[in-house]
């Protein structure tokens, strides 16, 4: 059965580090969110969450850490800040925020990967925000603008009292990642997927 994993590309350590970035996007829930400028999209730490495990895990393995939470939180699992859960949430104004997790991980994993075995820091902070913040606008503006009603451009205009609070998270998450890798070589995405295929991976 290892010999297999090993041929799909997906080692069964891959699944601990998926659970637990995972798990990690759902504790940071744990705060809570705060609503500002009465936008109906909540402030949360979870984006924190996504960007680390974009910056650690590389593409496909953070983007599985987020779709395992959503598909969770579908369940009814209140994983969500405020305890939210249910797939009520997907209907609500902060569905396409949720969705744009997904790619938004797997976007700053990929920009992590093309940095090579050694990103620094500044590398680090681009890929988290072009996938955690830039990406996860994308599909968040328009489908909350979809289910409020409101103009995009008012829309869009709400959603910048996040930027000033995404900017932190990002700059956040690219030194606990850089500090990370340092300490352990293999949290590095091109790393470990150059150990993988010499073989050296479980």
């Amino acid at each position: 059965m290892e010999n297999v994993g090993k041929q799909r590309g997906f080692p069964t350590g891959d699944l601990a580090r998926v659970a637990v970035f995972a798990a990690l996007i759902a504790v940071l829930g744990l705060p809570g969110s705060l609503n500002v400028f009465g936008n109906l999209v909540p402030i949360t730490l979870q984006t924190l969450g996504v960007m680390l495990a974009g910056a650690i895990l590389g593409t496909w393995r953070a983007a599985l850490a987020v779709a395992v939470l959503l598909v969770l939180v579908a369940a009814g699992l209140p994983l969500l800040a405020g305890g939210r859960g249910g797939l009520g949430v997907f209907t609500g104004p902060s569905a396409g925020f949720l969705i744009g997790w997904l790619p938004g991980a797997a976007v700053t994993g990929w920009l992590v990967e093309r940095a090579g075995r050694d990103p620094g820091i500044v590398r680090l902070i681009v890929a988290c925000l072009a996938g955690g913040v830039v990406v996860v606008y994308l599909f968040g503006i328009p489908v909350q603008a979809l289910v409020t009603g409101a103009p995009i451009g008012a829309t869009a205009l709400l959603a910048a009292a996040f930027l000033p609070g995404d900017l932190i998270k990002a700059v956040l998450a690219s030194i606990v990642a850089r500090g990370t890798q340092r300490a352990y070589p293999d949290a590095v995405p091109t790393v470990h997927q150059e150990r993988l295929r010499t073989g050296g991976g479980r």
